[in-house]
């Protein structure tokens, strides 16, 4: 008999709603059998009351019974009724939990992953929906992996292909007996060069794979500050910022870039400020330029956009800092925008969130 109900139960399809359909049984069942317990065991018993005492003569000796008054529910039937909802409350948070638990591991692990590609595959359990999600997941996660393997070995054969006749320009151009010629054919090797570093940079997208932690982004910021005072930039740095859960490598490129679009086309002179505000920290990077158009501040993000002031061979640039650092921002769950400052110049505003549960996956 039991092997029956085994084999009978194994054919029944493991699905949310044959679960939630046996919780659900079960419990009416146990609160039907706890209540049937109760009444049967503290109902109480009328027994049928005396027949009336007869005089000699044949006729009642008093007058007649009373009818019998309601009988009210002991004490015991309300503490049965106590009992039942808490055993269909027991059952039904358990139900919940049981039923909630692979969908929560899900989430957990998408958020996981948005963080990290080489993290843990899901564990396959739980009704046949949340088991084929599962599989479903694990599955376009190694495929991410091997799309992810894929473009490094393409870069990489890219960027030897592309460096080879680089260097083999190069090498010609030394042999060359005009050195004004000379120079300029470098300075275009060079702008290439540094061209293609940066597309490689863009499209390898490194940070990834990187994991969140502690920075102390005031520290980060006075070290760039000093590295461009040393070479001979006006920067200064106004308030003050703790430590942050960020991505370091992605916070630090972003604030590079800012840094040196401002110390490019800034006019001489850059002001970084620092504040805390409604749960975020703000970090503005002004610069005393000629600032953007209204028109291109959003355009300027763009991969390859650059204004036509900066078309020539003393402000250079390859069209891609301000690319790499909304993206870096981004990524890091804050925000960047740009907007013209009062009294000319442009203002880069970098928000990020200060909330560790924030960032995803957080």
């Amino acid at each position: 008999m039991l092997r029956a109900m085994q084999g009978l139960l194994r054919r029944v399809p493991d699905t949310m709603f044959t679960r939630l359909f046996g919780l659900a049984a079960a419990g009416l069942l146990i609160t039907h059998l706890v209540m049937t317990s109760l009444f049967l065991v503290f109902a109480p018993h009328h027994e049928p009351p005396p027949p009336p005492a007869m005089s000699a003569a044949g006729q009642h000796a008093g007058p007649p019974p009373p009818p019998p008054r309601h009988q009210h529910f002991p004490p015991e039937f309300w503490l049965g009724q106590v009992l039942t909802l808490a055993i269909i409350s027991l059952l039904a948070w358990y139900g919940a939990r049981r039923l909630a638990r692979p969908i929560q591991q899900l989430t957990h692990a998408a958020a996981r992953l948005g963080d990290n590609l080489q993290a843990p595959p899901v564990e396959e359990a739980g009704p046949a929906e949340t088991r084929q999600a599962a599989r479903l997941f694990n599955h376009m996660q190694d495929r991410l992996r091997q799309q992810m393997a894929e473009r490094s070995r393409f870069l990489a054969a890219v960027s030897h292909d592309l460096r080879t006749p680089l260097t083999r320009i190069r090498l010609r151009c030394a042999q060359l007996d005009d050195p004004a010629l000379q120079g300029k054919l470098a300075k275009d090797i060079d702008d290439m060069a540094a061209m293609l570093d940066a597309t490689l940079a863009y499209l390898r997208d490194d940070a990834r794979t990187e994991q969140w932690q502690w920075l102390d982004v005031g520290a980060l910021l006075q070290a760039l500050v000093e590295d461009a005072q040393e070479l001979g930039q006006q920067l200064q740095l106004n308030g003050r910022a703790g430590r942050l859960y960020t991505l370091p490598d992605s916070l630090r490129r972003c604030l590079g870039n800012l840094l040196e679009n401002a110390m490019r086309y800034g006019g001489g002179q850059v002001e970084i400020t620092l504040r805390q505000q409604a749960g975020e920290l703000c970090i503005d990077i002004r610069d005393y330029g000629p600032g953007i158009p209204e028109d291109q501040l959003e355009s300027v993000f763009e991969p390859f956009v650059r204004l036509e002031e900066s078309r020539n061979r003393h402000s250079g640039g390859t069209g891609l800092g301000l690319s790499i650092a909304r993206d870096a921002a981004r990524r890091l769950g804050g925000s960047l925008s740009l907007s013209n400052a009062p009294g000319g110049g442009l203002n880069a505003r970098l928000l990020l969130p200060q909330d560790k549960s924030n960032p995803l996956g957080s």
